[in-house]
């Protein structure tokens, strides 16, 4: 096959925009490992003296990611962030208000590989989430083992993102005041084995934890879709039963991470790469679902509620899909 090279004259904006996402792509796949090697590394060196004293900030920090996090806002609103907007590009699109008075639990669908979409939306500025739901604060759930790791915890503190555990969810839906919103990629790293693009499935049938949560807190529940997530990668073909699938299955539950084998673009070349395409990425946040508080709810008030999470998410689908290109014979599939 032959290769595609990108052409010389390509606009500096356009060369900025592969900059940052490059650089997104690599805090993705290996910066955690590089601060990892970077903190054992310096134990060997003259500068041993860093780790010996982040090891002690460690230790008088080890809770903060469970207790919300430290977010910076100067890292949050880095132009960075907009020239990755800009490279899919990404956008924000609001169907409802958020009260600011309560706390509410976000379900995005799809994962996709990377969840480009979760992250420049709720872990960024990039899209005007404060403009678009004025007191709001958006945290966004990210597998607890990435805040095992020195230095890149603080870092993706920074972002907002918090561990995807009960207690750190619940330590938000607590605080009194409102203005929280508890983002959980609710398929998790087990369905970016099915992004691709053209792929609308999402695993969902089995995952009710966070319904029980919305109840326990009494938080409104709100369905987001993003249209484009899975279009950003072509993946090798694995489907359910292959020898493929159940290493990378049996992978996950080891590790507790999954391992998509993906590719799409290069940096100098269209043909292979690591590089998401540039395909645009609608994030639709739908209208609250209220939801009673109740500290121990029944598992038929869980089903329930369930059941209505999937119709509302169905017909935020529905109601959108043709203005961005889909189909109007797809519709979501349930796993």
């Amino acid at each position: 096959m032959p290769i595609e090279f990108a052409p010389l004259s390509i606009p500096v904006e356009r060369r900025l925009q592969t900059a940052a996402v490059v650089q997104w792509v690599f805090s993705f796949l290996a910066l955690a490992q590089t601060c990892i090697f970077v903190f054992f590394g310096l134990l060997f060196t003259r500068f041993w003296l860093v780790s010996v004293l982040y090891a002690i900030w460690w230790y008088l920090d080890w809770d903060t990611p469970s207790k919300g996090g430290r977010k910076c806002q100067l890292l949050r609103r880095s132009v960075i962030w907009r020239y990755m907007r800009d490279y899919f590009p990404i956008s924000m699109i609001k169907t409802a208000d958020l009260d600011p008075r309560h706390n509410y639990v976000l379900g995005f669908h799809p994962h996709g590989v990377l969840v480009a979409g979760a992250f420049v939306n709720f872990c960024t500025d990039a899209t005007g989430f404060r403009t678009l739901f004025p007191g709001m604060t958006p945290y966004l759930l990210m597998l607890p083992l990435w805040f095992r790791a020195p230095f890149f915890r603080d870092y993706i503190m920074c972002g907002g993102l918090i561990p995807s555990d009960r207690d750190s969810a619940a330590h938000l839906l607590r605080r009194e005041g409102g203005g929280n919103a508890v983002v959980i990629v609710i398929g998790g790293a087990p369905e970016s084995l099915d992004a691709r693009p053209g792929a609308f499935t999402l695993l969902l049938r089995s995952r009710k934890g966070f319904v029980k949560l919305a109840i326990e807190h009494g938080a409104s529940l709100v369905p987001v879709f993003s249209f484009g997530e899975n279009e950003l990668f072509d993946q090798v073909e694995n489907p359910k039963g292959s020898w493929l699938r159940r290493a990378q299955e049996r992978l996950q539950k080891i590790m507790g991470v999954a391992l998509p084998l993906f590719h799409a673009r290069g940096i100098i070349q269209y043909s292979f790469g690591l590089l998401p395409y540039r395909k645009p990425i609608f994030t639709v946040v739908g209208k609250p679902i209220n939801v009673e508080q109740n500290d121990h709810p029944s598992q038929g008030e869980v089903d329930r509620l369930h059941k209505l999470y999937i119709e509302e998410l169905c017909n935020l689908f529905e109601a959108h899909k043709t203005r961005y290109n889909i189909p109007a014979d797809r519709h979501l599939e349930f796993v």
